[in-house]
């Protein structure tokens, strides 16, 4: 698809809080406007990178929610990821100069493109933008860690409640509700997410709803008993 020539102001934009710096001066905000070449819808489903492909751009995602994804030797699919409004998406790029996954659109949604020359030609200019940039690519390390974690050492009950109290808390920054959230992914795609079969995710999601501890509606959740849920996830030790 082609992107579309809109030019979106960061300094005006609702998100900027969570995918540009804070604390920048007026100046340093305009300057920063330039950053965003374009804005670009994507559509459900449709891929807005695929592995192999050249590596040119980050991007922000204003509205919608992506997968990131690569295929294992035997043809399967495994999920990477998901990312949500105010995220930065594309990083997998910046080392070899061509993407090793694929980011598909969950829902229809639109992304602003930064040129990655003009991310660093600004970062020399403004130290708080290299300094974000930095975070960023941290933030993502942690991420891997608490995926290899997840992983490597906990039961299916508490490898499902840890992604649903971090989406809910991710969707809580974002200004919606702390204890309700919308499931854009498949069951499916949370079982390649986690690691875990496709029935082990339903019967592990059918058992909180039977212990009191979330309900369930379709793709509607509703948190009943978010202290149960972290409970699971960081059990009490005893001494």
């Amino acid at each position: 698809m082609t992107p579309e020539s809109i030019k979106v102001a960061c300094s005006n934009c609702n998100l900027r809080e969570l995918c540009m710096p804070v604390g920048l001066s007026h100046d340093e905000l305009v300057r920063l406007d330039s950053l965003v070449a374009t804005r670009r819808k994507v559509r459900r489903k449709e891929m807005l990178f695929h592995n192999g492909e050249t590596f040119t751009s980050l991007y922000a995602i204003r509205t919608g929610v992506f997968k990131t994804r690569v295929s294992s030797e035997d043809g399967r699919d495994q999920v990477t990821g998901f990312q949500m409004a105010g995220e930065i998406i594309g990083l997998d790029g910046i080392v070899n100069d061509r993407h090793t996954c694929d980011a598909v659109a969950l829902e229809d949604s639109e992304v602003c493109v930064m040129p990655y020359e003009r991310i660093e030609e600004l970062s020399r200019e403004v130290s708080a933008l290299q300094r974000h940039v930095h975070q960023i690519m941290s933030r993502e390390i942690v991420r891997e860690h608490g995926v290899m974690l997840l992983l490597g050492s906990m039961r299916a009950e508490e490898r499902l409640a840890a992604f649903l109290l971090n989406l809910v808390q991710r969707l809580h920054a974002r200004g919606f509700s702390a204890s309700e959230l919308v499931l854009r992914m498949t069951r499916e795609e949370i079982g390649s997410y986690l690691g875990l079969k496709l029935e082990t995710v339903s019967r592990t999601l059918s058992k909180f709803v039977d212990d009191g501890i979330v309900e369930v509606n379709q793709r509607h959740v509703r948190i009943l008993d978010s202290e149960a849920l972290r409970r699971m996830v960081n059990p009490t030790v005893c001494t």
